[in-house]
């Protein structure tokens, strides 16, 4: 099998299960104040300066959730509720689906939510935000790197501009941690989310940095989490989050510029493919993902084709309970609705190797009934 969805998740990696069933042995409440809770308290504290360490975040900072998606809503709920908060926020067009649809519904409690616009290639404009605001909000949120297209978003112009205003910012760096460098401290932003199951840690355990000094309301009493976050903590969740932050640490440099070389030669031979656009490809993008459409192919076809031909990717396209509809992000950047309908995100990692790519152009073009390339042309 050939696995291209790494945006949507990754194999955890031997040394995060390691982690984790050594912390199943640490198996005392961090809260007791026992020596099996101060053990297991121990372990937290550790792993909690790991996980900040990769993101040149304080340990104060940081608190752990159950993933990105509860720390985004963490931030913007919170945002809302602080006091003397108006009712507004911003966000771009092109946030992860099921966060813009949360925020979206928002509008129904009488919330006014932005949207800022993107170019062409799938960037967030800055006079977009200079324009929204002109009126005062609650929170500027935008994404770091795109889930999609993988295009990198100008974070730290936008929170210049937000700064300016006195209005909080938060970024879902989701997509962006673990596969290049981020610096919170450099970004001078207020609040940042992501997950540990995207860069080979496991799934249901994230964390959502709050820029130390800055009051924010509390969305689940209780104790934990310095009282921000009620729960007993995942040790063993939170274990394996650190163990794959040590290793992001130790190679994600060397990582990004090798796949990005493979993504690349993927490129260089896919473009010959008649009809084949690559969306974003004039943006700086993450160094593993390629979303393109082939004229006239849909999602569905290109998706089952690569199935049976044992590749695993995944649709641009959000699912709705009448079937497909074109990806907004494709849409806000101008992308005709045809060709964003039939988008395949093709997400590369650690697995990945230039004869699988080669095996993966050959069925895309004999779907095209195209000559097949070289596996040399892939680098």
């Amino acid at each position: 099998m050939i696995y291209l969805d790494n945006n949507a998740t990754t194999r955890p990696l031997p040394e995060v299960v390691d982690a984790m069933t050594a912390a199943l042995a640490c198996w005392g409440n961090p809260s007791s104040k026992h020596a099996l809770g101060e053990e297991a308290k121990r372990l937290l504290a550790g792993a909690r300066a790991q996980v900040a360490a990769l993101v040149d975040a304080q340990p104060v900072e940081l608190i752990f959730t159950s993933g990105a998606s509860e720390s985004n809503h963490h931030a913007l709920l919170g945002a809302l509720r602080r006091p003397g908060a108006p009712q507004r926020v911003i966000l771009s067009a092109i946030e992860h689906s099921g966060y813009l649809k949360s925020a979206l519904q928002l509008r129904q409690q009488g919330v006014e939510v932005v949207l800022l616009d993107v170019d062409g290639a799938g960037r967030i404009r800055p006079e977009s935000l200079q324009h929204a605001l002109h009126e005062d909000a609650a929170l500027v949120s935008v994404m770091a790197a795109n889930n999609e297209t993988g295009v990198l978003q100008p974070v730290e112009t936008l929170a210049e501009l937000a700064r300016g205003r006195g209005v909080p910012v938060h970024v879902d760096a989701t997509q962006m941690v673990g596969k290049l460098p981020l610096s919170f401290s450099r970004w001078h932003v207020d609040l940042v989310s992501f997950s540990a199951h995207k860069f080979h840690g496991p799934k249901g355990v994230g964390a959502l940095l709050i820029r130390k000094g800055l009051s924010w309301p509390v969305l689940l009493g209780g104790q934990q989490e310095r009282a921000r976050r009620g729960g007993t903590e995942n040790l063993p969740g939170i274990a394996g989050f650190a163990a794959a932050a040590r290793h992001a640490m130790a190679s994600q440099v060397a990582e990004a510029a090798r796949l990005a070389s493979l993504r690349e030669g993927l490129e260089s031979v896919l473009a010959r493919i008649p009809g084949c656009v690559i969306h974003g490809r004039a943006a700086r993008r993450l160094p593993n993902t390629t979303s393109l459409s082939i004229a006239g192919l849909s999602a569905e076809k290109i998706l089952g084709e690569l199935a049976r031909a044992g590749i695993c990717a995944s649709s641009g396209a959000a699912c709705s309970s009448g079937g497909s509809d074109p990806s907004h992000v494709l849409l806000a950047m101008g992308v005709e609705p045809a060709l964003a309908l039939g988008a395949v995100r093709l997400s590369l990692g650690s697995d990945t190797d230039a004869h699988q790519l080669s095996r993966l152009a050959e069925v895309l073009q004999s779907m095209c009934h195209s000559q097949p390339m070289p596996e040399a042309a892939l680098g």
